[in-house]
């Protein structure tokens, strides 16, 4: 008899065996199935600016990049990567040796760890986290050790208790993953935690990864403060940004890692079995909107403000507990004001019930328990979608 070799084994290895269909292809699929608005995976339903979208085009047709690009990323990018870096934080970066181009934050995130982490390392990550880092961690075998951010109702924000983050650090702890502004609880870290956090790492003699996606996307009274700005913590940091969130073009995967030249040189070798390179056209692109006036950088994060404002007014009117965001484009809404406490099972059903999909917070913890009652929704979208949503979550819960 011919054909596959049966096996009683499974083909995913143990690292993995955890990961399975993530929970965001899951609630698309629902919300493709019943007509629901999908406030749930966090990409926009417009494009970006036209003068940027151009860009690609005019790259496309004078044949720049569309041939594989140079590995680190073309010299026009990563010199715009590190005028930006400059430009908004004082921080001075070597665009030929202090600037990686990846094939977005997600595969930044990837490469720094597998190159940065060995077998039996443990990595403290803030819980709950972007669905990645845990799965990342694992590929690296490496050990996540979560820190929980903790509700804070009175303030109506998720806070992080520093003497928990020390307490988790040991022996065996190579770095600590930190993102700010933090999805999905749209906490913006501090300066007084972030102070902390480079007083530990350097104290302990850790590397940091810092994920900053969401750097334009912070609002009212909050301030986004890069960590390798802080004392000690030029040498220790990679910072992992990304072009997708800021400018609204998410499908062209570009991102980047801006990190001392031996912390670069080694998230480079793992980059080079993954992608290699990518996103040629797209870079050049993104070299020009890195160098857009702070005009467009404020208008756009005072267009999220507006739209984070009135779907949570219209959550909060329905009856959910809302924890207002300082950063990001995701709301976290507690749903035991509306008597329910088990967020899959709330999710699942709030397509045919009000129309609209959410994620359970849940699928971001290890400590599944203290996510449970907690669903994020997603504001990146036009204003007459997210004025439906509310409408419809309204007539559905409130009383």
């Amino acid at each position: 008899m011919t054909g596959m070799t049966s096996t009683a084994r499974p083909f995913l290895n143990r690292r993995l065996a955890e990961f399975g269909t993530t929970i965001f292809a899951e609630m698309s699929a629902l919300a493709a199935a019943t007509g629901a608005i999908n406030l749930g995976q966090g990409f926009p339903d417009t494009d970006g600016p036209e003068e940027v979208r151009e860009a690609a085009v005019r790259a496309l047709r004078d044949g720049r990049g569309n041939q594989y690009p140079p590995g680190p990323g073309v010299p026009e990018l990563r010199t715009a990567i590190a005028d930006h870096q400059r430009r908004r934080y004082g921080l001075s970066f070597d665009p030929d040796t202090e600037v990686l181009v990846t094939a977005g934050a997600t595969e930044a995130i990837a490469a720094t760890l597998l190159a940065l982490l060995e077998p039996g390392d443990e990595v403290v990550a803030l819980e709950p986290y972007y669905d990645s880092y845990a799965a990342c961690i694992a590929m690296a075998g490496a050990t996540r050790v979560p820190v929980t951010l903790r509700p804070d109702p009175e303030q109506a924000r998720f806070r992080l208790d520093l003497d928990e983050l020390r307490d988790a650090v040991t022996g065996r702890t190579r770095l600590l993953l930190i993102n700010t502004p933090h999805n999905p609880t749209g906490t913006v870290l501090t300066r007084e935690e972030l102070t902390a956090i480079a007083e530990l790492a350097v104290e302990r003699d850790l590397l940091v990864v810092t994920d900053e996606v969401y750097e334009h996307l912070v609002f009212d009274e909050a301030e986004h403060v890069p960590l390798a700005t802080l004392p000690g913590m030029r040498e220790r940091t990679v910072t992992i940004g990304s072009s997708g969130k800021t400018f609204s073009f998410t499908g062209w995967k570009v991102g980047w890692v801006t990190a001392a030249p031996a912390l670069v040189t080694a998230v480079r070798s793992a980059k080079q079995f993954l992608t290699y390179v990518s996103s040629g056209p797209f870079q050049y692109a993104v070299a020009e909107a890195l160098a857009l006036p702070d005009s467009y950088f404020t208008a756009f994060r005072d267009d999220m403000l507006a739209k984070r404002d009135l779907l949570a007014g219209g959550l909060a009117e329905a009856g959910f507990g809302v924890f207002k965001p300082a950063g990001t484009y995701f709301v976290t809404t507690d749903i035991r004001p509306l008597g329910e406490s088990d967020g899959f099972a709330f999710c699942r059903a709030l397509p045919e019930r009000a129309g609209v999909v959410a994620i359970p917070n849940a699928v971001f913890y290890d400590h599944r328990e203290a996510g449970a009652p907690f669903v994020r929704f997603a504001f990146c979208k036009r204003t007459e979608v997210l004025t439906d949503a509310a409408e419809r979550l309204r007539k559905a819960f409130a009383h």
